[in-house]
């Protein structure tokens, strides 16, 4: 069986010797639900009523 030769690609080699210097990039992180990113940034800030309520329990 004859193999089939492969056509030189640029793109593939200027990885190739990214990877050769810097090393394999990070691995992807997941990109975080809406819920999450909800409760990161609190939509509305907190009264000055609950915040004192907070300070005396």
């Amino acid at each position: 069986m004859a193999k089939t030769k492969k056509t030189f690609s640029a793109t593939k080699a200027v990885k190739a010797n990214a990877r050769e210097r810097v090393g394999t990039p990070p691995p992807s992180r997941p990109l975080p639900t809406t819920k999450e990113k909800a409760a990161a940034h609190p939509k509305h800030k907190e009264t000055l009523a609950d915040l004192l309520n907070k300070q005396r329990d």
